[in-house]
């Protein structure tokens, strides 16, 4: 049912579609699926079915690179293909692992399981119990959805027997958390009844479930504010370091983490803007923004290390690990056993470094990383090697994984193959001149033999939101479902990625730039990049696409109302476009630290100039639009989409297409025929809108 369906603030618009946020009512899932109809009448041919097939093939191929985690003396993967399709949980060892065609150990046949259960699971994950020394990993946790959302079910697995466990843990469906206690104890975060939750839709309590026992009987352990997003403990079972960690997760930038300490939690005291990460002895902490420390400034998204129980103790020694500048931010980070891995990235490319902390912190370079791709390390296992995967991918080029041991090269040990012709292309970084003077840069998929006069078919794609940095990455989707399809006058699509503030690409200070009442600057970056796109010759008005999903739905529904000269054709998916109402809608609470609280009237003073559901007006002339989202998803939900969809049509815009997939969570798809239907539906529609 919908969330509080009363029109209960006067300072913000009334709602006449507020009957599609019934998300599962007779009256709007008839709505949904006449508009399905629609749509589909309009997208769905031969040629359609064509692109469909092609993309399926690239995402059910035998031969892309099956992801593994080590645990213990297995390698694990959860694999999906034709098959298969809700998938395969497997494990295989090492030595198999390196040959073409490894011997995999079916542990759980997801597909076999939704038959039996007649329940359409979607594995979302697992949890190991870390066993004692010598002994194998045997139990976890495993995550199953039943549609695709958030919300899960915990079940505990046996992966010897291959078989759920009799009597075990067994957790009902909801957005649900657990940790390891110990073999008959588990820290649980779920729905555990009236008042359990949070506003934003999370658990708002962690309690210690022992095994037979009832969740509502369960001892109550953490427990947050309401009105924060999220309580989350977990038990750190290294061995020697054995600890419990709460966090109060007070919204998406804010936090407050404790440790377990003579029966009470004991707070790490430092701002709430400041992220944490405990790791043996060691804290880590990186900034959100400028943080004074001992008389010294350190910048926002600087990485800095002190002893743990000293800074409990109240020493403020710190050694600063990372510094940013104007064109480095540090992205991510790993232990190995006795080093430390960072992950930056240098105007969009990437850059590897390695850490000693036995030597004074020294640093070094792990390799030298290619221009214009991203390469991410790894930890294999973090206490018994120092080992780490590199992952290395591009535009053009499929990715790799390698292994290696750190103080020596790294060896590929898998490719991924090829689904297009990448010769005839390249790609180039440019930077566009965002209206308060920002440079933004942007890549550039295109022929090589590219002509300037602005004839081009363009799929511009960006995101711009939560700190979330978009690198480089190969597609095969992208490349036969854009670069590879031609205009009647032979010209093949141009790919264009926007790197604009609201994201990560530049660390905490690019996010922070465009938050709540300076949300503009993001849309003022993509429109400038699509501005720049234009000026330089690359393509018109009339062949100027763009697409965004979740916020990135925000950012290109913003595109629709705000900037409908600039585009052509906007595909629009899984996103929020009713700002007055997005807190009220799923998991939309916990996002006010991002776009601001529309029932504040001076907060929504700003907002409601981002919000597209409001900024649509009669007689404007907009591009052609498709708006896709998902039955189940718990989220953004659907009904945003819904109703944006809905009021287009009575303002008479006829150019508006709607498509609801009845499952698939955010994803918007819970397979890969799913997945593969939803790209063809989305990339048809802005072929066909751009290519006359």
């Amino acid at each position: 049912m919908a969330q509080d369906p009363a029109q209960d603030s006067t300072h913000l618009p009334q709602d006449d579609f507020i009957w599609l946020e019934d998300i599962y009512g007779e009256k709007p899932l008839e709505w949904v699926k006449g508009q399905n109809r629609r749509t589909e009448d309009k997208l769905v041919d031969g040629q359609f079915t064509a692109l469909e097939a092609g993309i399926l093939e690239v995402l059910d191929a035998e031969d892309r690179i099956p992801a593994v985690t080590k645990r213990g003396a297995y390698y694990y993967n959860f694999w999906r293909d034709k098959a298969n399709p809700r998938g395969l949980l497997r494990r295989t060892t090492w030595e198999s692992y390196l040959t073409d065609s490894p011997a995999w150990e079916i542990l759980l046949d997801v597909d076999a399981l939704a038959a039996a259960e007649g329940i359409e699971w979607v594995y979302a994950g697992s949890a190991f119990l870390r066993p004692a020394d010598g002994v194998s990993y045997r139990r976890a946790m495993l995550r199953l959805s039943p549609d695709g959302g958030d919300a899960v079910r915990l079940r505990e697995f046996d992966v010897e027997d291959r078989a759920f466990v009799t009597g075990g843990f067994d957790i009902p469906v909801a957005k649900s958390y657990v940790s390891w206690l110990d073999q008959d104890r588990i820290l649980l975060g779920t729905d555990f009844g009236p008042g359990s939750l949070t506003t934003s839709s999370y658990p708002r309590t962690s309690r210690i479930l022992q095994r037979g026992q009832s969740p509502a009987a369960a001892e109550e352990y953490f427990a947050v504010p309401e009105d924060h997003m999220l309580a989350q403990v977990g038990h750190d079972s290294t061995p020697g370091f054995e600890r419990d960690v709460a966090v109060d997760v007070v919204d998406f930038f804010n936090y407050r983490t404790y440790l377990r300490r003579d029966g009470g939690w004991l707070p790490i005291d430092v701002p709430t803007d400041v992220n944490v990460d405990i790791h043996y002895q060691w804290l880590l902490m990186r900034p959100q923004g400028d943080w004074e420390l001992g008389g010294t400034v350190h910048p926002a998204g600087s990485l800095l290390a002190a002893n743990l129980e000293a800074f409990l103790a109240g020493d403020r020694s710190v050694r600063v690990l990372f510094a940013p500048d104007a064109a480095t931010s540090l992205q991510s980070w790993s232990w190995t056993m006795n080093y430390l891995l960072l992950n930056l990235l240098h105007d969009v490319s990437s850059q590897v470094r390695v850490l000693d902390p036995a030597a004074g912190w020294s640093a070094s370079e792990l390799q030298d990383c290619p221009a214009l791709h991203a390469v991410d390390a790894s930890a294999v296992d973090d206490e018994d090697s120092d080992d780490y995967w590199l992952v290395a991918t591009g535009y053009l080029t499929p990715s790799t994984l390698s292994r290696g041991t750190i103080g020596g090269p790294a060896a590929e040990v898998k490719a991924s193959p090829s689904y297009f012709d990448a010769s005839a292309y390249e790609v180039q970084q440019h930077f566009a001149t965002s209206k308060d003077g920002t440079q933004v840069p942007y890549f550039q998929v295109a022929p090589k033999d590219l002509k300037h006069d602005g004839g081009n078919p363009v799929l511009l794609s960006g995101y711009g939101g939560f700190e979330i940095a978009r690198t480089p990455g190969y597609s095969g989707t992208v490349g036969r479902a854009w670069l590879e399809q031609r205009t009647a006058d032979g010209r093949g699509g141009v790919y264009v990625v926007a790197n604009i503030r609201g994201g990560g690409e530049y660390g905490p200070g690019w996010h922070r730039a465009a938050l709540q009442a300076n949300r503009h600057r993001a849309y003022e970056d993509f429109a400038a990049v699509a501005q720049d796109l234009m000026d330089r010759g690359v393509t018109r008005r009339e062949r100027l696409g763009c697409a965004g999903g979740s916020n990135g739905g925000l950012l290109v529904g913003n595109m629709l109302t705000s900037y409908p000269h600039l585009f052509g054709a906007v595909s629009c998916g899984v996103p929020l476009l009713d700002m007055a109402r997005y807190t009220k809608l799923s998991a939309g609470y916990s996002w006010i630290a991002e776009y601001g609280d529309p029932e504040d009237p001076a907060q929504w003073e700003f907002i409601r100039t981002f919000s597209p559901y409001h900024l649509l007006q009669p007689g404007t002339e907009y591009p052609d639009a498709l708006i896709w989202t998902a039955t189940s998803d718990d989220r953004v939900g659907p009904v945003q989409a819904r109703k944006m969809a809905a009021r287009m049509l009575e303002l008479g815009v006829e150019n508006v297409w709607f498509h609801e997939a009845l499952e698939g969570g955010h994803a918007g798809a819970s397979d890969n025929k799913q997945t593969a239907r939803l790209q063809a539906l989305s990339h048809t529609f802005l072929w066909r809108a751009l290519r006359s």
